[in-house]
């Protein structure tokens, strides 16, 4: 535990040396919601306004937009021989992993409370109370961990900086084919079976129904359990790469 909070401080330090990325982490999520506000909400009919109805989605592309720094800082730290210092010195892969991890949570914190700001200064208002933010709150925090273990492994797999970052794009379109921007039902039918049943549709469905007082049903376990499955495969794949990787 104390060589993953130390190595995390030090990933946190990091990202303090490279505001450019921490500011576009941030600025890309925040430009995707004024424009699907802005540019595309009056076209689009929700029941609602559509900043209410577009935040959750947005909260949860916030998080695969920060997945790709963490896999391509894994990358680079296999790239530049910094692991075999950390290997000479006793650190295992599960540390490393972690510490990369913890700071991705952090950045990632950071982006969706930014996020949130400028979607409550341009009109959402939530009716949820303590209780439902404090799940909601929960419910991202599983799915922020399991993604960035899945990014962690990712850069491990990964060559270069640049090939993590490509490879982490399916994590960043993953909420487009869900009801994260527009309802299932305006889709083609082709595509309702996909966009119903994979991993972030449960995720957005669970954050609207707590943020907006509406009925939950059984998307929150769902989404946990999609996290909670995520998470185990990618903590075992990632530790098995370390190993392939450093042998």
């Amino acid at each position: 535990m104390s060589e993953a909070l130390t190595l995390a401080g030090r990933c946190l330090r990091m990202n303090r040396r490279d505001p450019e990325a921490l500011f576009m982490a941030i600025l890309l999520p925040v430009a995707l919601m004024l424009v699907f506000v802005y540019f595309f909400g009056g076209a689009i009919d929700t029941g609602s306004a559509y900043v209410t109805y577009v935040v959750p989605g947005l909260l949860v592309l916030c998080a695969g937009y920060g997945s790709a720094g963490t896999a391509m800082r894994v990358t680079e730290d296999m790239r530049t021989g910094v692991v075999d210092r950390f290997r000479s010195m006793g650190v295992t892969g599960t540390p490393m992993l972690a510490g990369h991890v913890a700071a991705s949570v952090v950045r990632n914190i950071l982006a969706t409370a930014m996020v949130l700001s400028v979607a409550l200064l341009i009109g959402f208002r939530p009716a949820a109370g303590p209780l439902a933010w404090l799940a909601a709150a929960g419910l991202l925090l599983a799915y922020l961990v399991a993604v960035s273990w899945l990014a962690a492994g990712v850069g491990l797999l990964a060559r270069t900086p640049e090939g993590a970052s490509g490879f982490t794009f399916f994590l960043m379109f993953l909420p487009y084919p869900s009801s994260a921007f527009v309802p299932i039902e305006t889709m083609p039918t082709w595509l309702h079976g996909f966009a119903e049943h994979q991993p972030v549709t449960p995720l957005i469905e669970s954050l609207r129904a707590l943020l907006l007082d509406e009925p939950l049903g059984s998307a929150p376990w769902t989404a946990l359990a999609w996290c909670g499955g995520i998470l185990l495969i990618a903590v075992a794949a990632s530790n098995a790469l370390f190993r392939f990787r450093t042998r």
